[in-house]
């Protein structure tokens, strides 16, 4: 079983505004983006002054590169943020409910060869029910309501979650998404979602696993070719389903909510588990690693210091042998590291083509 060391947990960074969606780059550093400061960050693998590289107005959340070397970004428009004061002195950031200046989702990309954000969707028309089976457009298009996270395939295709947002006294139903990079498609696959969020891709690309927070489990869906979802066909009461998936696990430490997610080499799903004794936020978070046959491990987070981290966000994989695993935890503005027993998966257009320097040049 796969499992993370925990004796070589360390804080790389602090002081962040609800970190989210961590990118390896090949010479350690990491690009992530902080959704409470609607920006796109640069820690360098020394862990010293941060550089702010784009500016995203609403709530930037997950991050990825692009075949075109851009990177994407899920802008979930935005939280009313609510402080929590903590007994050590720190205080906690947590993500509320739908803010006044929310003016919706988006799917949108940074280019950093000319150092500028295009927003490429912010509503969609195209949709499958069941996923495969293509049915009238809505109409009007359907809005992006939080776009989360997201992940590229080998064909350059984006899939990304929608978690919605919550009001006072509603929220919103969502699904999941299958758009191209370059912004002339975007196909609403799934469709309705009960709050999904971290979503990643199996090593050979055949699964599509997605986290439903509220729910606490990982689904997955088979998948036949790029944007593709095999229908998982009704044929009796306690086989198929309507919406296509297949359940991973529901089995996870107490009480605990699901974030987003990165995948090893070998097929183990790791995903961020917050608040595991409930809606407490004195009990740290951490880990869960899931089998690809279900099985599931809690890996906590421990601090030095009584320093608190119950609410991470999300993992990706790094180093030069792909061993070290890189957390943002949201609410502590911590980036912590470890190290993995196995090697994390090599993401789709994120090798040594990502130039860090042009980056670096035309950052704000």
């Amino acid at each position: 079983m796969a499992a993370l060391d925990l004796s070589t947990l360390e804080i790389m960074a602090s002081g962040l505004g609800y970190p989210e969606g961590p990118v390896h780059c090949s010479d350690g550093s990491i690009l992530l983006v902080e959704i409470k400061n609607q920006q796109l960050s640069l820690i360098p693998a020394d862990g010293s002054t941060k550089q702010v590289v784009a500016s995203f107005k609403g709530g930037p959340n997950g991050t990825a590169i692009g075949p075109d070397n851009r990177i994407y970004v899920c802008n979930d428009g935005g939280f009313d943020w609510i402080p929590i004061p903590l007994p050590n002195g720190q205080t906690l950031d947590v993500a509320g409910n739908q803010p006044t200046d929310y003016v919706g989702g988006s799917l949108q990309a940074y280019d950093p060869a000319s150092g500028k954000v295009e927003t490429l969707y912010t509503s969609c028309a195209a949709r499958e029910n069941p996923p495969g089976t293509k049915v009238a457009d809505w109409s009007p298009a359907y809005p992006l309501c939080g776009p989360d996270d997201l992940v590229v395939d080998d064909a350059g295709g984006i899939w990304f979650t929608d978690y919605g947002k919550i009001r006072e006294r509603d929220r919103d139903i969502t699904g999941l998404y299958y758009a191209a990079a370059d912004g002339s498609s975007i196909t609403q696959a799934v469709y309705p979602l009960n709050n999904p969020n971290g979503v990643a891709l199996s090593p050979d690309g055949k699964r599509l696993y997605v986290a439903l927070t509220f729910e606490r489990k990982i689904v997955y869906y088979e998948l036949a070719s790029p944007g593709v979802i095999i229908p998982n066909t009704v044929s009796g009461p306690d086989q198929g389903t309507i919406d296509g998936s297949h359940l991973l696990t529901a089995n996870f430490e107490g009480q605990a909510v699901l974030d987003s997610m990165a995948v090893d080499c070998e097929g183990n799903v790791y995903v961020a588990t917050m608040l595991p004794n409930g809606n407490n936020p004195m009990s740290n978070g951490g880990i869960s690693i899931v089998s690809p046959q279900g099985d599931v491990s809690f890996f906590p987070i421990t601090l030095p210091d009584n320093k608190f981290a119950p609410l991470p966000s999300n993992i990706c994989f790094g180093g030069p042998d792909m061993k070290t695993a890189y957390i943002t935890c949201g609410g502590s503005g911590y980036l912590l590291k470890v190290q993995s027993e196995i090697a994390g998966l090599k993401l789709n257009c994120n090798g040594s083509a990502f130039d860090r320097s042009t980056l670096t040049k035309n950052a704000s």
